[in-house]
């Protein structure tokens, strides 16, 4: 079999299991590069070698940088001035937007969407909008951030490395800028004027008394001895809260009994499962007497437990917590931490909450002391949702951090230093000026996106080897021998764009850089335009949750369903390519 088969065989099946979502991304990265070496298409004494790989060494010192600004109060600081913004929806659009992207061009957009969805949810409780209306454009302004600068997104790295080392330089600081910033521009404005009005209105009104809605809870209250309800009727306990219960079940053994069916009287061991929000479980539990049901009995009732205190957080991609059951986490015994509730997608859950196997996106309704919450959430792989308590910092934290980070992009724009070397050196700098922590610099690399880059840089790689880019290459050039090359980097970009929203926008990088080198040796042209094509096409995955991680964590928050991306992803995407297009070719000429 042809190297080049075997190579397509393996990404094939890559593709398709980073679709099918059943592992991690960097699990099945890994796998891909196993499978290349073992079929030798790949060398095996190369195997690791993507882990020295200068875009993996530049990507983790960003992430090192970034967690600096977060720790120094810069980020903390931005977001103070950012929640001053009107109560004009277009307003506080482009504010959030233009914040974030911003912040995006500088530092992990993931990392810039985090620390700005917090202060989203709470503008728009303050000003009665649902979240949803907020909440996706945010995320879309941290994609089109990224498109500014060479760190902005590891895409950019990802090209701007290629073109090293297939010419000897790489692309500079800001040479994304013009095009980058004209698709930004664009974006930002239709994001402003229209798009916001695209996005659904989940979940009624959001107001200060709320602690955070974006969907209904599921619950489980188990029925005890000492409980107040025992022999009550739902009707009873429904009287004794004063206002209807969403029950939509009773748990009695191994029956499953529909709630607005139910009028025996509530036995001990009966579980009701119940669809509310944090203020009602609190009604229900004082009322009732009932407790929390789970794998995890807490002792203690939410109602007495001063010194604890409620979180929602939203499951990351890459967390622990991915596809594993709430029974087999046992989150009190190793975090401390109870989980109350779930909820998915705007939807309604129908499964034992035990029994719910958690996705990134969902919302966790989790309890425990202020300080455990504060610790164990980042170690869960969670983004807590609640008020931030904005910090300023310590100045000379704050001042040392620009500092560093600046001396970093001088260097770069002098030649004096590689930008892998200088952002390295700035980032172990940061650590030792005590502008964040040793472990917190190890914690804020994210190592799964490292992984997933260090393994599928060899397959890549096999790709350009094996003469596979040139057998793609050279059918594209076949069967469009009379297109002139503007079509076909169009279709280079088209194709990228739709791979970005089903797999990693790295990955998709990784795998489309050598077919576009490919395809300008074949149309003897200048390589820079077709990998500007692929750089922002790969960052522009506005058209599912699962194509860039931004997106995923609004899912949950805004209540949103996988259906509701294009509506405004769509016309985006048709705004993106129509602006980056000529860009292109009027910056970076065939």
């Amino acid at each position: 079999m042809h190297e080049a088969t075997i190579v397509y065989l393996i990404l094939g099946g890559t593709l398709a299991a980073f679709v099918w979502g059943r592992f991690r991304y960097d699990i099945v990265a890994l796998l891909a590069l196993f499978a290349a070496v073992l079929f030798g298409v790949v060398e095996a004494g190369a195997a690791f070698a993507g882990f020295g790989h200068p875009a993996v060494i530049t990507v983790a010192a960003v992430l090192v940088l970034s967690r600096g600004f977060q720790h120094s109060g810069l980020v903390d600081w931005i977001s103070r001035l950012t929640l001053k913004a009107g109560g004009r929806p277009t307003v506080q659009v482009l504010v959030l937007t233009l914040t974030v992207a911003l912040l995006s061009a500088f530092m992990n957009n993931v990392g810039a969407l985090a620390l700005l969805l917090p202060v989203a949810i709470r503008m728009a409780r303050e000003h009665n909008l649902p979240p949803s209306r907020l909440l996706m454009p945010l995320a879309f302004g941290s994609l089109l951030g990224g498109l500014l600068t060479l760190i902005g997104t590891p895409p950019n790295i990802i090209v701007s490395a290629y073109r090293a080392e297939q010419t000897g330089e790489g692309f500079g600081m800001f040479a994304f800028a013009p095009v980058g910033g004209g698709v930004l521009l664009a974006g930002l404005v239709f994001l402003v004027l229209l798009g916001w009005r695209l996005t659904p209105e989940r979940k009624g009104q959001s107001t200060a008394d709320d602690l955070f809605e974006t969907a209904d809870y599921l619950s489980e209250l188990e029925v005890t001895k000492g409980s107040k309800a025992l022999g009550w009727t739902l009707h009873q306990l429904g009287e004794a809260c004063g206002e209807r219960i969403p029950i939509a079940a009773v748990i009695r053994g191994d029956k499953r009994l529909p709630g607005h069916r139910f009028r025996q009287a509530l036995q001990t061991g009966d579980i009701l499962l119940v669809e509310a929000e944090p203020e009602e479980l609190k009604l229900i539990e004082e009322k009732g007497g009932l407790s929390i049901a789970g794998t995890e009995k807490f002792t203690g009732k939410l109602s007495e437990a001063a010194d604890l205190q409620l979180a929602e957080a939203v499951v990351r991609t890459g967390s622990q917590l991915v596809n594993r059951s709430v029974g087999e986490l046992r989150l009190f015994a190793r975090h401390n931490l109870q989980l109350l509730a779930v909820a998915r997608d705007g939807g309604r859950l129908k499964e034992r909450l035990s029994k719910i196997r958690l996705r990134p996106g969902d919302v966790l309704l989790l309890q425990g002391e202020e300080s455990e919450l504060a610790e164990q959430l980042p170690e869960i792989g969670c983004l807590p949702l609640a008020n931030r308590n904005l910090q300023l910092g310590v100045p000379r934290r704050l001042i040392l951090s620009v500092l560093l980070f600046g001396g970093a992009i001088v260097a770069m724009l002098t030649g004096w230093l590689p930008a892998p070397v200088a952002l390295s050196l700035a980032a172990v700098l940061s650590v030792m000026a005590g502008v964040l922590p040793l472990r917190e610099a190890y914690a804020g690399i994210d190592w799964p996106i490292i992984v997933l880059l260090a393994a599928l840089i060899p397959v890549g790689q096999s790709l350009e080897t094996s003469g596979g880019a040139d057998l793609i290459a050279n059918a594209l050039l076949h069967y469009g021998s009379q297109w002139p090359p503007v079509v076909a980097l169009t279709l280079l970009f088209v194709i990228t764009l739709a791979l970005s929203n089903v797999v990693n926008n790295a990955a998709a990088a990784l795998l489309m850089v050598p077919i576009a080198a490919a395809l300008a040796t074949g149309f003897g042209t200048s390589m820079d335009p077709f990998l500007m094509a692929v750089a922002v096409g790969a960052s522009c995955a506005f058209l599912t949750p699962i194509g860039h991680q931004s997106n995923t964590l609004v899912m949950g928050p805004g209540g949103y369903r996988f259906s509701d991306y294009w509506k405004m992803g769509l016309p985006l995407t048709g705004i993106v390519i129509l602006t980056a297009i000529p860009l292109i070719l009027l910056v970076w000429p065939f």
